[in-house]
């Protein structure tokens, strides 16, 4: 069985994908973390600056796997 390798335009469309969703995460993690009064910028590396700050990682984080999903069910997996 023949398995086609994704084109450059459409690794290129992942990889822009990825990084705005990524971007997006991050901010509603940073925004819910403001919302809950968990400021990853406050003074101090406090308990409320570290929920704020994995908040943001984790935001990040799920928005570029949104984008890796949104790509593999369009295209298919990006290893082949």
């Amino acid at each position: 069985m023949s398995v086609s390798r994704p084109t450059t335009r459409q690794l290129l469309l992942l990889g822009v994908a990825q990084a705005v969703l990524f971007v997006a995460g991050a901010l509603l993690g940073r925004w819910l973390g403001l919302l809950f009064g968990l400021d990853a910028f406050g003074a101090g590396y406090g308990n409320s600056s570290i929920v704020g700050i994995l908040l943001i990682g984790l935001g990040g984080g799920a928005g570029a796997q949104l984008g890796r999903m949104w790509f593999t069910r369009k295209y298919g997996s990006p290893r082949s």
